[in-house]
């Protein structure tokens, strides 16, 4: 430690939100050199080449190859396949002295495409699977929590390459079984679920998520076995209803009831029923979003939930993409006047608002559109806004008094809601995306002209798979998953030392013993960290041990007088004293132990 590259700290930085971020910064294994962007030291980077080890040995097991793909890449395959566009404020992108476009990849569909187009023809070169481990960039707009929400991070990316579908099938079960094993060898818990495509396209999409406090994530699971991103939940849609049996809609004046609760009030204490009491699942809101397209075209589209739930954003920015989704600014509403704030309800919108402009003869595609939560089914009344202000209509009845363009995702799962497949009521928790695999079919190889000769010496087009594990983000993980109040305790797999030796005190003795432990242990295949620093005190040397979080910590002391060392476990803080003669032995057999097992 008197050479190593280090500096350890005792105070948190001022930005970090989580522990994982507090103590990988404190502890000397990464260092902030711009927002979501981190230099990694000489502990960091050991720990980092120790987890992308574990993924190359599975990923060659599965069958891969790795290749290295350059991370700054032209524009023209990207235009090739939308996504120049599609990915809008998260590419970074740049020019050459000539004017040319470029960008910073943030993933390399298009790359790997072209690279096997270059070089294969046949349905003989194929199955395929290549991969890397490669830095990504992405313009975060809100970069956070260390290593777990980054600018600049490295991932592993593989893709596989299949004449046919059942090829496909067969990759991405592989893949799939890859990462099981990967994230079973690092020590991560991890939940398999369903999840949205998004910008990548593909037909068949799975996140590995682990579970985690910190977690951005929610994520949903059911005593069944059902799990899914809240993203990709779907809806159980329940039975449409008689039209003939309900009552007549009615406008009626309700002042001042801006909000689903003061609305519920007022029906209630105005024109209540004799059947039960309204309640907010009772009432239709209607939630006014500004969509911006890739291209940067802005229009409004309104939703109707049922009023005791919220839109949930990000269901709606995934059933959306790739487009932008936020609430509606006043700017908008003061472009259109029939959106009645507070009051708004389907006669302005969607069909209803056509059907009124071509009877007026006016343009009828000026309307609104108007999508519906899927439990908004023809049968169903509500009470919702009447587009004027104070008064809204009772007894509205879909499929009778007004219908939607169609149906969305948009309003937020709740613990107890049904599972769509019937497996039980839905839990709620967060995690953080560890991992993610894409059934991407022909979408890059279609766009970019990857074909091969089948066995009739015909042209096909090839069909392709993605799987992606954040590398960075696992060691982040690790760092937030192995802690006390005293440090990191790494499990040893992938510790950046098996053994931290510590000398304590003066006697020039005991720096001879703990130099002769740790040669011993590093001539035998251990690891070792040792701490020969001269002038620094006992409990100096404690704090930066139990910091940096060696599975081992070998303390040689005031014990050595009467021939024993101590040693302690990190993470269960279990402490021992060993004969001076027999410890090497000892210690290497325990880790040796360990990292079999």
């Amino acid at each position: 430690m008197s050479t190593l590259f280090l500096r350890t700290l005792r105070e948190d930085p001022a930005d970090a939100e989580v522990a994982s971020h507090k103590l990988l910064v404190r502890a000397g294994y990464i260092r902030r050199a711009a927002p979501g962007i981190y230099t990694w030291l000489p502990l960091g980077l050991k720990v980092l080449a120790k987890v992308e080890q574990i993924v190359r040995e599975e990923m060659d097991a599965a069958g891969g190859q790795e290749v290295h793909v350059p991370a700054l890449l032209p524009r023209e395959p990207y235009e090739a396949t939308d996504r120049w566009t599609e990915y809008g404020p998260n590419l970074f992108r740049l020019q050459d002295r000539k004017g040319g476009d470029y960008l910073l990849a943030p993933t390399h569909e298009e790359m790997f495409t072209l690279l096997v187009k270059d070089l294969y023809s046949s349905y003989k070169d194929l199955p395929l699977t290549i991969y890397q481990i490669q830095t990504k960039y992405r313009d975060e707009a809100r970069p956070r929590a260390g290593l777990l929400r980054g600018r600049e991070f490295i991932m592993k990316d593989s893709y596989s390459f299949d004449v046919d579908d059942a090829g496909l099938d067969a990759s991405y079960a592989a893949q799939r079984a890859a990462y099981i094993c990967i994230f079973e060898r690092l020590g991560l818990e991890y939940v398999i679920v369903q999840a949205q495509s998004g910008a990548m396209g593909g037909s068949k999409s799975e996140e590995f998520l682990s579970p985690t406090e910190v977690g951005e994530d929610t994520f949903v699971r059911s005593p069944g076995g059902y799990a899914a991103n809240v993203e990709a939940v779907t809806t159980p849609v329940p039975a449409s209803l008689p039209l003939v049996d309900a009552p007549a809609a009615h406008v009626e004046d309700t002042p001042d009831t801006p909000t689903i609760d003061s609305l519920v009030d007022a029906a209630n204490a105005a024109h209540p029923r004799a059947d039960r009491a309204w309640v907010a699942a009772d009432t239709l809101k209607n939630v006014v979003l500004a969509v911006t397209s890739p291209a940067g075209e802005r229009s409004l589209l309104v939703v109707g939930i049922p009023g005791d739930r919220d839109a949930d954003m990000s269901r709606l920015e995934a059933a959306l993409s790739p487009a932008d989704v936020e609430p509606a600014t006043e700017a908008d509403f003061a472009r259109h006047p029939e959106l009645v704030k507070g009051y708004i309800g389907p006669g302005a919108l969607g069909p209803q608002a056509r059907a009124e402009g071509v009877a007026r003869g006016d343009e009828g595609d000026s309307a609104i559109p108007y999508l519906v939560d899927p439990r908004v089914v023809d049968g169903t009344r509500w009470i919702t806004g009447a587009d004027v202000a104070g008064k809204h209509v009772f007894e509205l009845t879909m499929g009778r008094d007004f219908v939607a363009d169609g149906v969305i995702e948009a309003a937020t799962v709740r613990a107890g809601d049904d599972a769509p497949d019937g497996s039980g009521p839905l839990e709620l928790a967060r995690g953080v995306e560890i991992g993610h695999i894409f059934q991407l079919g022909r979408k890059y190889a279609q766009a970019l002209g990857l074909q091969v000769l089948d066995v009739n010496g015909k042209q096909q087009t090839v069909t392709m798979g993605s799987y992606g594990i954040g590398v960075t983000r696992a060691v982040a993980l690790l760092a937030e998953n192995n802690h006390d109040e005293l440090g990191l305790a790494w499990p040893i797999q992938v510790a950046p030392f098996h053994v931290h030796v510590v000398a304590t005190g003066k006697d020039q003795q005991v720096f001879d013993a703990a130099q002769s432990l740790a040669d011993a242990l590093e001539a035998a295949g251990i690891e070792v960290l040792f701490d020969d620093r001269p002038k620094v005190s006992p409990g100096v040397k404690f704090k930066d041990a139990e910091l940096l979080g060696a599975p081992y910590i070998l303390v040689v002391g005031r014990g050595l007088a009467e021939g024993e060392v101590e040693l302690k476990t990190r993470a269960t803080g279990a402490s021992e004293a060993l004969p001076v003669a027999d410890a090497a032995a000892d210690v290497t057999r325990r880790v040796r132990g360990a990292l079999a097992g």
